[in-house]
């Protein structure tokens, strides 16, 4: 029984460790925008930042993160589903030429909110507090 119990325990480690080595860490459910908000739209892949301190953070819950990449210069893409999920649009900024940003805003819950043209496509990155 304990053999067993031990080796259950190892099998959940095992899996919550490939989280945190794998491409797409820090997308918690998979097919949604911002942890189960809303269903992802179709045409977005997600991504996750390449950075260690970035991982660090979102592994020890300090901040989440979520990237999305699609073709064309779309920054405002996920606005539209975020607004329906109850965030309200505090700012809208179109920073320069291929960069947008807004912050927004449910029940106290701020997100950030940042666009990015790279070369053909457009990344989205949302981050804020979990």
């Amino acid at each position: 029984m304990a053999v067993a119990a031990l080796l259950a325990l190892g099998v959940w480690w095992l899996a919550a460790e490939r989280r945190w080595q794998s491409a797409l860490y820090c997308i918690e459910q998979p097919g949604t925008l911002w942890n189960g908000l809303v269903p992802l739209p179709n045409g977005l892949q997600p991504e996750c930042p390449a950075s260690r301190s970035y991982r660090q953070e979102v592994r020890q819950g300090e901040s989440r993160v979520e990237q999305y990449r699609l073709p064309g210069w779309q920054p405002k893409a996920l606005l539209d589903p975020l607004r329906q999920a109850g965030y309200r649009p505090l700012t809208d900024d179109p920073i320069a030429p291929g960069n947008y940003a807004a912050f927004l805003d449910r029940q106290g819950r701020m997100l950030h909110y940042l666009a990015t043209l790279e070369g053909q496509t457009t990344l989205i990155t949302l981050s804020g507090r979990p």
